[in-house]
């Protein structure tokens, strides 16, 4: 009798494995994809937004600027507090609750009768988004077995890098539409800018009603202390995984580790340790990787980019030029009285949308080798190769080459993913919601600085913008080469 009990009595991450991969882990899977792009339409659909609004609302580049900066700001400061409330009240609630208040309040930002409303409501919105892309990381790799963690959360960074170009694909059928119906009570106009940032509000409800169905993950319930609860998540994790099979989940209870922290604590005693050796320099050295890359900040304006490099392409000119000069280029431009105004250019959307997919699909392709180089490896590796080709961005006499140069560039943002993984990898449960949206705050905090910056570079002197920040990149691969080798041999 005691030996089936030794028997049905193991370590979580066993327990976990017995569940299995299948219907749940793909469900979940594509519900934290789709928080994913509810994140990127609510945080980055200004990127569409500002260039569509401009003329509507008579920004400036100096307000155009701050537009872009003020969701940036909402991550930073709502990160870390989100991280803090999925370690104490759980992953699943708390993102509910955070994607259905940014859905509203991204959505009341589609009325608003200036720019600084706009500001405003964008930046609340963003706020109570910011922790949706660890909180959905973290709930992932917490529910499915461990030989499937790396892959699962590079599968959904590949979503993430693929968001801006769904977000360009629900631009293309709403922005050249001409439509303008007055609303006298609010004194504004609603028309195509308008009505895609309601759109952009669409995938946040629908995500928050698919988590309804989904499960608390296993591993935070058990960090808690909460076996019963976890027990019976498991088995029916077990259940929708193995559909078909007449196999029984037999695990009974738990071994207890060591690791497991069920008592309440401070928000004080909830953060310190991550301050504290032997966690202190993963931390320093993550949060360094996540400020130093730049290439975010591109993301940023890559369709206003795109739209004025096609824009100077069209007229037959700038083929011998650098992607900077032709920028210069497109500001002095006359405009074109046949154009809508503000309005984007559809084959600079489209290009928007295969470099988001260029950047799923080799964020793939890594998912599939990863366990073989490492991620500290594949990290080092990405950050010295798009980094260089930022820097020859400037020495490509020739607007296409110029061009692909600046596209491989940004390839380089799927280190976002590769940093998100080993994080959730070097922190323990209670803490990693919180790890992971602490170091991602450092990303953001050089974000409002480096958008704002860049903003103004772009006009004034692009070349600099680009040698800068591509630099600081590539010097990110120094700083990962302190991290532990996890290469498997």
């Amino acid at each position: 009798m005691g030996g089936i009990e030794d028997e049905d009595k193991v370590p979580f991450e066993e327990a976990l494995n017995k569940a299995g991969f299948g219907l749940y882990s793909y469900s979940l899977i594509s519900v934290s994809g789709l928080v994913v792009i509810a994140l990127v339409c609510t945080a980055y659909g200004n990127t569409i937004i500002i260039p569509t609004s401009a003329c509507e609302l008579e920004t400036t580049t100096a307000q155009r600027g701050i537009l872009a900066a003020a969701p940036v700001v909402g991550l930073i400061i709502g990160g870390v507090l989100w991280g803090y409330l999925a370690d104490v009240f759980g992953r699943r609630l708390t993102l509910i609750i955070s994607l259905i208040s940014s859905a509203a309040v991204n959505a009341l930002a589609s009325i608003s009768v200036n720019w600084i409303m706009l500001m405003i409501l964008q930046f609340i919105a963003t706020l109570l988004s910011s922790g949706q892309y660890s909180m959905a990381m973290t709930m992932l790799s917490e529910s499915v077995p461990m030989i499937k963690r790396n892959i699962v959360v590079l599968l959904v960074g590949s979503i993430f890098l693929l968001a801006q170009g769904v977000m360009a694909i629900l631009a293309i059928p709403i922005i050249p539409l001409t439509f303008s119906y007055e609303l006298p009570t609010l004194g504004i106009f609603w028309n195509s800018w308008r009505t895609l940032l309601l759109v952009y509000s669409a995938p946040s409800i629908l995500s928050a009603l698919w988590l309804f169905f989904m499960y608390e993950s296993p591993k935070f319930l058990f960090a808690k202390g909460r076996e019963i609860e976890v027990l019976n998540i498991l088995k029916k994790i077990h259940r929708l995984n193995n559909l078909g099979s007449k196999s029984e989940y037999n695990v009974q209870s738990f071994v207890v580790e060591t690791t497991t922290n069920s008592g309440s604590k401070s928000a004080k005693e909830h953060i310190l340790p991550l301050f504290k050796s032997p966690l202190l320099k993963n931390t320093i050295i993550l949060t360094i990787l996540f400020v130093f890359q730049q290439v975010g900040s591109f993301q940023v304006w890559l369709p206003t980019i795109t739209n004025q490099l096609v824009e100077i392409l069209d007229t037959g000119e700038g083929s011998n030029l650098t992607l900077c000069s032709i920028l210069r280029s497109s500001i002095n431009a006359p405009p074109d009285p046949d154009a809508v105004p503000c309005s984007l250019n559809i084959t600079s959307l489209l290009i928007v949308l295969a470099v988001g997919a260029v950047q799923s699909a080799t964020n793939t392709i890594i998912s599939l080798v990863i366990n073989r180089t490492g991620r500290r490896n594949m990290m080092m590796f990405i950050a010295a190769f798009c980094g260089l080709c930022g820097i020859i961005v400037n020495l490509v006499p020739n607007a296409i080459g110029s061009a692909v140069m600046f596209f491989l560039f940004l390839i380089g943002i799927v280190n976002i993913g590769l940093y998100t993984a080993m994080a959730v990898a070097l922190f323990p449960t209670y803490l990693r919601a919180l790890a992971v949206a602490f170091t991602m705050t450092g990303s953001r905090i050089s974000a409002f600085a480096s958008v704002q910056i860049l903003n103004q570079l772009l006009e004034s002197n692009c070349e600099v913008g680009f040698y800068v920040f591509s630099a600081i990149f590539a010097s990110s691969a120094g700083i990962a080469i302190f991290l532990a080798n996890d290469r498997r041999p």
